[in-house]
């Protein structure tokens, strides 16, 4: 909607830190609107939290979704055979007029699969089987992973948060 709007170079080394700067500036370059970013990403154990928020763009600056699945499934080869744990984490930012209102995260715990399954969703969700699911992000349909997902998770509280001090 805002085609004007420059978005800052993610520099943070967190989640939260990269959603900050994203809403920040955006917000300061459309005073008196209310911003609502995020910075998301997948973290894996066994990796020490590898992609992290360096998900996008894991296997490089022009990597796309199947380059960083392929260097993820690489790196966890390198491993001995194990379960693998992680999960999607979600860092909501509110601001307004340049200023950070409030901050909210989520996450969705799961185990990463070497072998993709589905082609539905983006990123890594062929590989990703959440807790107390049979099934990838990549094989459930669309209105399962977006009623659990970390960005769901992450905007139920910012939601409730606004209600609380917004309206």
């Amino acid at each position: 909607d805002y085609p004007n709007v420059v978005l800052p170079e993610e520099t943070g080394t967190t989640f939260e830190a990269n959603g900050i700067l994203k809403a920040e500036a955006a917000s300061a370059a459309l005073p008196g609107v209310y911003v609502l970013a995020d910075d998301s990403g997948l973290e894996v154990d066994a990796l020490n939290g590898e992609p992290g928020v360096y998900s996008a763009r894991y296997a490089g600056p022009e990597a796309t979704d199947a380059d960083n699945r392929v260097r993820l499934k690489a790196e966890l080869g390198k491993l001995p055979p194990a379960t693998f744990t992680g999960r999607f984490h979600c860092c909501l930012v509110l601001a307004k007029d340049g200023q950070t209102l409030h901050v909210t995260h989520g996450a969705v715990e799961g185990t990463l699969r070497l072998e993709e399954q589905g082609v539905g969703g983006f990123g890594y969700d062929p590989l990703f089987q959440p807790d107390g699911y049979a099934d990838t992000f990549g094989l459930l349909p669309p209105e399962v992973k977006n009623q659990l997902s970390h960005r769901a998770r992450a905007l139920a509280q910012m939601k409730e948060w606004m209600g609380v001090h917004l309206i």
